[in-house]
This record gives C-alpha cells, structure tokens and sequence, in this order.
C-alpha cells in the first residue's frame, strides 16, 4: 500500500493550475443539474470527455466517473489496478474526509469485505455468501409472502395505497431482520436510517451510528444465544470472524440489500403501471417476471452509480491518466445505456444478465439473489391479491429523488377494488381479528441461494433463464398465472 502523502498526485485535475481553477472546469455530479436529471448528466458528461469524465463529489472532492460498460468492467474486474481499500486514497491520506464527512459512511476503512482485496477479500466474502446461503429459497419466499400479506391487509380496505411508502419501503427491510433473527419491531427504524445514509445527506454519519449500534446489541445477543439466522452463522464460521467484521457485515447486507431491493420492487411496479409495451412481453409469454426483473435492472439499475475503487498506482483508462491514489466513480447506469452495447435502448434484452446492476468482478453485490428473491415473490403475491391494481395519478406527476447514488422514486399512488367482505380476515367471537390462513408457497425444490460464482438460474448466473424441467411446468404455469390475469385485466 502506498506511503502517506500531504502532496497532491501529480497531474491531478483538481490540482492542475489551482484547487478553485481545477474544480471549476468539472461538472458536479451533487447539486441542480444532477438532481434535476443525473442520466441527461450521465450523457453529457459523455459527449464531453468519453468514457471517463473528472467529476465533483460533495465537499470539494473530486473523482473519475466511469461511464463506458466496458471501461467499468475494466475496474470491476482489475483489483490488482483499482483496489477497494480507501486507504489508497489520497484525500483520505491527506484528512479531507473526515469521520463526519458525507461521503465517510460509504469511504472510511472497515473490516468489511468491500474493503479488502486477495485473501482477506475471500476470507470475509466466503464468511458472508456462506451465511446466506445457507437460508433455503423456499423459507424466505414463506418470509416474503407472509410480510406481503400483512401488509396488504393494512390499507386494503382503503382502495388505494402508496405503494413505495406502504409496500416496497417496507418489504425488504422486514425480510431482512427476520433473516438476522432481529424483533420485527426494528423494521421501521431501521427503513428510515438506511435510506438516510444511501442517500449521503447531512444526517447520514447519525443514522450509520443508530444502525451500528442496533447490529451491535444484535451480536453481544447472538454471541451469547446462537440460533438459525444469519448473524449467527457469521459468528459460527470457520473463517472466525471479530465481533466487529460480524456487525460490519451485516450492517453492509442490511443497507445494501435493503435499498437495491426497495428501487428494484418500485421500479418494476413503476413500469408494470406504466408502460404496455412492458406488460405485453410479459402477458404474450415472452418473458417471465424474472427476467422482466432483469429488464428493470438494464434500464433503471437500483444504484445509479457506486463509490468507489481507488487506483493502486498510476495507469491509463480509456486514454485517462489515472495517478495512484486517484478515486473512480462507477457509473452503473451510465455503463447500463452506453451506445458501444446498447445502440438502441428500444431493444428488449430478455434473460440477459450482462448488465451493472450489482457490479461485477469479485466485489459483485453478494446479496444480489436475496434482492431477487423478495422482488420476484412479493410482486407475485402483490399482483395475486390486487388484480385490478392501477396507477391512481398521471404518469408525470411521478417524482423521483436523485442523490448521489440512487434514484428513489418517491411514492406511486395506485388504486384498487376492495375486497369483497368474505375474503378479509373474519373475526372470533371476542371481536378480535382472526387471520385466515395464507397460501402456502409454490412448490418448489428445496435449495439455497447460490453463493458466489455458482450460478443457479433463475436467481444465480448469467444469461438466458433455462426452460423448466417437465416435471415442475405446472407449478412454473401456476407461479405466473396471477401476473397474466392481472394484466390481462389492464387492457
């Protein structure tokens, strides 16, 4: 790792005739212009430098922003290049990103495997895909549907509902603390601080506090009573984890897998309402839900972009020179609609995986099936009990809020039919609710979810989703007979 140095890298562009004259001639990827439209940014950034573009980050910070597809898997897939560990960064190295820096929660050093490259990186990573792995698709899919039901039967009595706010908001973040062993009632604190910090603001270094504290009652609790969830299968791995890289870890899959998730599950429902080209690949059996997901993930990414990889000396990108110590911003989306892969955005890409959604390389995002997995089972179960489910407001007055690295779509009113009386819950003789049973899950072979580099299609691997077998056609039929009558019903 490189010496400590107060000196700027030579050729630096923020340094290059002066601090103020360097940063005056980059575009900032924070302010009016990005938040107005980050992908119209994106593409004049493009026009103007390439592949590569200099870029201004909050607190006079500057960066590479990588917007080429193939230049992005150039740094994914280089480690040995462009490391994870902030250490190598000379604004970090200097003191300018200080521990209430907002960019400090997703730059400082941590005993997290994105922070590691080599051994350390495999031991940490094995650690946590290990982990999760060992949870059978079928019970979180029983996780899913039963956090999907109750929270259905909140507003649906209503005719209409939020479904940012009430549904995916909620969904992931419910899922995830049952998979951590947590009480249910840390979901909707947990939802607020995670967005918080995702979105870098003022308060971002407050809420990565409340959610490390909360993680670490959670270890002290699972050191003393291991039980089958997923902070203590950490605790248990023969890679002998800290307390501190078990509580890392999981704050790391807590945010990361929650807020991918919540942008994946608003946008689908976004273009399910929204666009009839979309909802007639899927109604014409042209595509299945999981590879409508994937479509989803090409052209609107959870993550616009990602901080960071930090070069380990100096080299070229794209006919850049790049000094050592210099921090590069992936451009997931950019990369998503580059004209060297994409010519014509028109163009369906069904079962294709090749997209940045989660990354790529050996940092690529472990909790990308998890994601998958409550995307795909609560939109099924969603659109099973909502048929006649439609967007209660013009498409333009849909809001978006962009930050630094995700665009959230800030809420998606819809309207529905109530049911009919017979089909809510009944209630016992003291007056009380009495839930009715839910639909069991779909059957389907027991398996976990695919740790890295093994893939397991649909949630795993890249590529065309392959046919089913004979045998599991019917299920497969039934599994997506309720997204077909539901669309069916939009026409």
């Amino acid at each position: 790792m490189p010496g400590a140095s107060a000196a700027p890298p030579p050729g630096c562009p923020a340094h290059a005739g002066g601090l103020d004259s360097g940063i005056a001639g980059m575009r900032r990827l924070f302010g009016p212009e990005a938040d107005a439209d980050p992908m119209a940014l994106y593409e004049k950034l493009r026009a103007e430098h390439g592949p590569v573009a200099p870029v201004q980050l909050p607190g006079d910070v500057w960066a590479w922003l990588v917007l080429g597809h193939r230049e992005n898997l150039e740094v994914l897939r280089t480690p040995s290049l462009f490391s994870r560990d902030s250490r190598y960064w000379h604004a970090m190295r200097e003191g300018r990103i200080g521990p209430d820096h907002p960019l400090a929660p997703v730059t400082m050093w941590q005993p997290l495997c994105v922070f590691a490259d080599g051994m350390e990186h495999r031991r940490l990573r094995q650690a946590l895909t290990d982990s999760l792995s060992s949870f059978e698709s079928r019970g979180i899919r029983r996780y899913v549907i039963r956090f999907t039901h109750q929270l259905i039967d909140e507003f649906q009595d209503a005719g209409q509902a939020d479904l940012v706010e009430q549904f995916a908001d909620q969904l992931p973040m419910r899922v995830i603390t049952k998979l951590f062993g947590m009480e249910e009632e840390y979901g909707p604190k947990l939802v607020e601080a995670a967005k918080d910090l995702i979105q870098g603001t003022e308060t971002a270094v407050e809420s990565n506090n409340f959610i490390t504290e909360t993680l670490q009652r959670l270890v002290d609790r699972k050191r003393a009573s291991p039980a089958h969830d997923v902070g203590s299968k950490l605790i248990e791995h023969p890679a002998r984890l800290t307390d501190d890289e078990v509580r890392e870890h999981l704050r790391l899959t807590m945010v990361a897998a929650n807020e991918t998730t919540v942008n994946l599950i608003s946008n689908t429902l976004r273009m399910l309402l929204t666009d009839r080209r979309f909802r007639a690949t899927l109604a014409g059996g042209h595509t299945t839900l999981p590879d409508a997901l994937e479509q989803v993930l090409w052209d609107e990414p959870p993550q616009t972009t990602t901080i960071g990889r930090w070069a380990t000396g100096d080299t070229q990108l794209a006919g850049r020179q790049i000094k050592a110590g210099d921090l590069l911003v992936l451009g997931l989306a950019a990369g998503n609609v580059d004209p060297a892969v994409r010519p014509d955005l028109s163009v369906p890409l069904h079962g294709n995986r090749s997209h940045l959604a989660f990354a790529a390389g050996p940092h690529e995002c472990p909790g990308r099936d998890l994601g998958r997995a409550i995307a795909d089972t609560g939109l099924d179960t969603l659109l099973s009990r909502l048929p006649d489910l439609r967007l209660a407001v013009p498409e333009e007055e849909l809001r978006r809020d962009n930050a630094l690295m995700s665009r959230r779509l800030v809420s998606l009113p819809t309207s529905f039919t109530p049911p009919r009386r017979a089909g809510r819950r009944s209630t016992g003789e003291t007056g009380s609710p009495v839930r009715q049973p839910l639909p069991p899950p779909v059957p389907e072979p027991s398996r976990a979810i695919p740790p890295q580099g093994r893939p397991s299609a649909p949630y795993g691997g890249t590529g065309t989703v392959p046919e089913p077998s004979p045998a599991r056609k019917p299920a497969r039929r039934s599994r997506w007979a309720a997204v077909k009558r539901w669309i069916q019903g939009r026409r």
